[in-house]
């Protein structure tokens, strides 16, 4: 088996539609998300629409061989020395931010328009600072997250599906693991990510000196997905384990596991104002493996708070913009806010006891307005409660129900 067998045809039909558009095309995402799996099968795509390898440049910068190029201005007498000008280009540069001042190197390129350019990282520094000053509004940002539970199944065969959905919830859906049969294999691999980002993308990029303290933000986060948080109760959670840090300190530490995607922050949504609110928020991790490696099996037990993770991946992928919702003293797991409208969705393991489908349906209920309103669960059940319909998760996530 091999991990290029799964043809992610989402992000390839994305990067499709953008093809020969006067923009930089960026893949961001966790590593080992598939970013560079991506890039080759859009290559293959090229090359089969029959653009010539002569007009492809491929560079990946963790691959030793292109150390040389790790400084900008060599990279860039590099890409011009090895294209003609006169001819349509395709730059593909993959995990850019380990060249040192990449921006300015593509920059330059971007002016050369004939020049198609596709660029990876798997950190968001690389869209702040200066990148985002030279390039602002000539980049479109494509973010990659690891297979969806319908890639996943799709690959592993459609028979069983909840058994299928056990697998996923516990070890993730990092592309490569469908080459590890053994659990044993695969809580080494998911280290492996684990502690590249960490060390990696974190650890060595700022500076951090006390792993300690960031495992057990990490472990914190992991083991509170779908819950409201604010930094001042990881601060004293952390402080009552002994091990103290500042609530500057947090904050930096929880920015450093955002920017490297591992986690991803919602922000919670004032229902009847239709506003932001500043106060509390929660976090989703962008593959439940990870928990399971950091926290161990025994710890996975909180299925309806996993399930809640597994939607909010799902609703990203689909581009909406998500936030949690409170109506009054309610709280609605997710509220989606469309070009035109509000989506409001309540994510519930199972609604099949009385007293369990009251407590789900009533945030819903008691919201004002008339927007659409869903309650998601892992019944197979659907029903119509006053206009609110309940579907099936498996339905939604296998795209057999759109919203």
């Amino acid at each position: 088996m091999n991990n290029k067998n799964i043809i992610r045809k989402n992000y390839l039909e994305e990067l499709k539609k953008y093809k020969d558009k006067d923009l930089i095309k960026v893949l961001t995402g966790i590593r080992r998300c598939g970013k560079s799996t991506i890039l080759e099968q859009f290559i293959q795509l090229l090359k089969q629409e029959g653009i010539s390898s002569q007009n492809i440049i491929h560079l990946n910068f963790e691959d030793n061989n292109n150390q040389e190029l790790l400084d900008s201005d060599k990279l860039h007498e590099y890409i011009l020395k090895n294209v003609d000008l006169k001819e349509k280009n395709y730059i593909f540069l993959d995990e850019v931010q380990n060249v040192s001042n990449f921006q300015k190197c593509i920059d330059s390129l971007f002016l050369r328009k004939s020049l198609d350019i596709y660029i990876t990282g798997s950190n968001s520094y690389m869209l702040s600072g200066e990148l985002a000053t030279y390039l602002t509004g000539r980049y479109i940002e494509i973010h990659i997250l690891p297979l969806s539970f319908q890639e996943y199944l799709n690959y592993y065969g459609e028979n069983d599906e909840l058994k299928k959905y056990n697998d996923y919830i516990t070890y993730g859906g990092f592309p490569y693991l469908i080459n590890l049969e053994e659990a044993g294999e695969k809580i080494k691999y998911l280290d492996s990510i684990y502690n590249t980002v960490i060390i990696k993308d974190i650890m060595n990029r700022k500076k951090i000196s006390d792993i300690l303290i960031l495992e057990n933000v990490c472990k914190f986060l992991f083991d509170n997905i779908g819950s409201l948080v604010s930094i001042n109760k990881i601060s004293n959670t952390l402080t009552s384990l002994g091990r103290k840090a500042s609530v500057h300190t947090i904050e930096e530490y929880v920015n450093c596991l955002l920017n490297s995607y591992i986690l991803y922050k919602v922000n919670r949504f004032d229902v009847k104002g239709k506003q932001l609110l500043k106060t509390q928020e929660k976090y989703y991790l962008s593959d439940l493996g990870l928990r399971t490696y950091l926290l161990g099996k025994n710890n996975n037990k909180d299925f309806g708070h996993i399930l809640e993770n597994v939607i909010f991946l799902e609703l990203k992928r689909r581009g909406y913009r998500i936030y949690v919702g409170k109506n009054e003293e309610k709280e609605v797991d997710f509220v989606l806010e469309t070009e035109e409208d509000f989506i409001y969705l309540q994510v519930a393991l199972s609604v099949r006891e009385e007293e369990t489908l009251k407590r789900e349906l009533r945030p819903l209920e008691t919201i004002p307005d008339h927007y659409k309103k869903y309650l998601v669960t892992l019944d197979y059940d659907t029903n119509n409660y006053n206009g609110i319909k309940q579907i099936s998760a498996m339905d939604l996530l296998l795209d057999r129900i759109q919203l």
